[in-house]
This record gives C-alpha cells, sequence and structure tokens, in this order.
C-alpha cells in the first residue's frame, strides 16, 4: 500500500522534474527572469551570471526531481531540497507582497501563474517536502550505494549539456505565442498611440511625446535627447502580441509586415552590439539573395539609430530598420540576432544565428511552403 512518504516523493520528483525542464528547454527565457529579480532587489552587476544561474538552477531542479523518482540519495540530498523550498516559498512571499517582478517563472513559459498563485503552490509543495525531510532515513534506494552517484552525476552533467544546447539553438519546445505554425494575424481594427520618452543627456529630464509629435528633425534636439522607452495605447484589434512597427514619420507598418501574403522575413538583434558578428556576415549573403527575388525583409531592433547605422553600413546591410522594445523582441525569438520566416500572418520558421540557412536550405525551406 502506497503511503504518504511514497507520495509525497514521487509527487515533488515529479514536480521538480517538470520545473527543471521547462526551465531548462528554454534557459534564456529563464536567464531574463532572473535579471528581473536582480534589477528589482538592485544588484545589477550579477546580471551577467543569470544565464550560468540558469542552466545551474534548472539541472539541480531536473536532478532533485530524478533523485526523488528514484530513490536515490534522499537522506543527504533531503537537507538540500528543504532548505531549498524554504527559500523559494520565501521569495515568492515577497513577491505576491511587494510584487517586486511580475511573473517568477517557476515554470517558464508553459504554465503562468500570479505571484500569490506561486506562493500557495510553494506553501502546500512545502509540507510534502517536509514529510520527505522527516522519513529521509527510511527512504531505501533498490540502487547500489556507488551507482546512486553515478546516477546523480550522468544526469547532472547530460542536463547540463541540454539545456546550454537549447541556448545554443531554439528551444526545442517553444511555449510561447510566437512559435512556429502559429498566426499572428490581426482581427479587427486597430487604433495605436505610441508615446515616446526622451531624456535629456545633460539634465536627465524626461519627457514624453505623443509619435510622431515630437522634434525627430531636429538633429541639434536629437543631440541633446535619447530615446529611453516607449508605452503604447491600443484599441480596437485582438492579437496575440504586442508587436509595433513604425517608420521614422509614425507610419504603422506592422500589419503590412506582419500580414505580408508574400514571403517575409525578419531580422530581429534587440542588441546589434552584443550580437554575433558571424550572423550579420550570414544575414549579408541572404540579403543579396532576397533582393535578386524580390523577398521582403525587416530588421527588428531595440538599439540606437546611431548604433544600427554603423551595423548596416559595416555589413552592407540595405533593409530597413525598425525600432521595438526588446522585450517584445526577446519574447519573439531566443536569440541575438534571430530570424523569422513569416507568411499572410503565420510563422512558417525561426532560426538561431548558429543555425542561419544557407542558400539551398533556404530555396528549399519556401518551396515547402
Amino acid at each position: 500500500m502506497i503511503n504518504l512518504k511514497t507520495i509525497s516523493r514521487i509527487l515533488v520528483g515529479l514536480i521538480f522534474i517538470f520545473s527543471g525542464f521547462v526551465k531548462g528547454v528554454d534557459p534564456l527565457g529563464t536567464a531574463y527572469r532572473i535579471e528581473d529579480y536582480f534589477i528589482a532587489y538592485g544588484t545589477d552587476w550579477a546580471i551577467p551570471l543569470a544565464l550560468s544561474l540558469s542552466i545551474a538552477l534548472s539541472t539541480l531542479e531536473f536532478v532533485l526531481g530524478i533523485s526523488l523518482l528514484l530513490n536515490t540519495r534522499l537522506k543527504a540530498l533531503s537537507w538540500v531540497i528543504l532548505p531549498l523550498m524554504i527559500l523559494f516559498t520565501g521569495i515568492t512571499l515577497y513577491d505576491a507582497i511587494y510584487s517586486p517582478v511580475a511573473d517568477c517563472g517557476c515554470f517558464g513559459d508553459a504554465i503562468k501563474l500570479t505571484n500569490w498563485q506561486t506562493f500557495y503552490k510553494n506553501l502546500i509543495l512545502i509540507f510534502f517536502v517536509y514529510i520527505i525531510f522527516k522519513q529521509r532515513k527510511k527512504f531505501k534506494s533498490p540502487i547500489l550505494f556507488g551507482a546512486q552517484n553515478v546516477f546523480i552525476l550522468i544526469f547532472t552533467i547530460a542536463f547540463a549539456s541540454f539545456s546550454y544546447y537549447q541556448f545554443n539553438h531554439l528551444p526545442m519546445i517553444d511555449f510561447r505565442d510566437w512559435k512556429i505554425g502559429n498566426d499572428m494575424s490581426y482581427e479587427g481594427d486597430e487604433e495605436v498611440k505610441v508615446f515616446l520618452i526622451y531624456k535629456n543627456k545633460d539634465n536627465g529630464e524626461e519627457k514624453e511625446y505623443l509619435s510622431p509629435d515630437y522634434p525627430w528633425s531636429d538633429s541639434v534636439w536629437m543631440s541633446k535627447w535619447e530615446f529611453v522607452d516607449q508605452r503604447i495605447e491600443r484599441t480596437g484589434i485582438n492579437a496575440k502580441h504586442d508587436l509595433f512597427i513604425q517608420t521614422k514619420d509614425g507610419y504603422n507598418i506592422t500589419r503590412e509586415i506582419i500580414e505580408n501574403p508574400d514571403y517575409q522575413f525578419l531580422f530581429i538583434s534587440w542588441d546589434v552590439n552584443k550580437a554575433s558578428e558571424s550572423a550579420f556576415e550570414k544575414i549579408k549573403i541572404l540579403n543579396y539573395y532576397f533582393e535578386e527575388n524580390d523577398i521582403a525583409i525587416a530588421g527588428l531592433t531595440s538599439s540606437f539609430s546611431d548604433e544600427v547605422e554603423l551595423m548596416t553600413a559595416k555589413y552592407q546591410l540595405d533593409f530597413d530598420f525598425y525600432n521595438i522594445d526588446d522585450i517584445a523582441l526577446k519574447t519573439m525569438i531566443r536569440a541575438n540576432p534571430g530570424l523569422v520566416l513569416l507568411k499572410q500572418g503565420r510563422i512558417l520558421n525561426k532560426w538561431h544565428y548558429h543555425d542561419f540557412p544557407g542558400i539551398d536550405d533556404l530555396e528549399k525551406e519556401l518551396k515547402k511552403d
């Protein structure tokens, strides 16, 4: 007969495995969540550690889950699981009360929970974890002691390698709206107001302007003020995304690009200064093919215009770039840069910069649809 001790071990093990997997399959997304915490707690200096912590955390959760499920080394690992749950529960309680971050990302993008829901989940989970801790000496593994250590080591190396591979390519499972096969077309007619926030370089003063009613053509003003953020108000439309693309003179071309009846490529780089230089060389070659075959491509970035101009001049890219909020770009694709192929609003394919297609592969891809 299965007792509460066994139920606790299996339940907590399965939750840890699921939580670790959905984080590990999208390590960059988990890193973004960790960065949010660093910013919220005023530890911006630790942001460069976010990716390493992302892989380490997901690996720890997954391996602990496997250990629980296989009943290996629980006497020792219980001393890791209980403090870990206490720490997580404390953090989520603080999140629930003060909301320093909107989403803790405990289940990645697979399952969205509010901060209070996350706290209640941890509160229930810690009850079963405590039972495991109290009964830790009663767990008997059928696996030899030495073999248990080997199992844990193998799973640790394998899952960390798996997560690092996902970082260097696109996640094998995409839980976001911008996944292959989704239709990102609009429903209804929209009215959009874009408010641009600029900061004075000398005194730090910030001003908000309704686009395009700001002195963008005044070179003297532009030299003294820098763009820092934008706020979008949208009404009268149902969309799966909050992407907004506009020309320099304020004309909204989002629908025109997203719902292009022909092939439409989006070259996405949320920061051109941090992007892979080899990827720009690859897109330069593809750009020639796009021009010869009259295929549309648009660049989306959150970098400043002068940075984009330097990059486009260096790599001789002559397609238009549009400034987009970096959060929207990071949601679209987990790569900097990345490439997205659409047709009539439907996402046909996406590529990490490590996997940009050559001309032959691209031709085969276009023949599929």
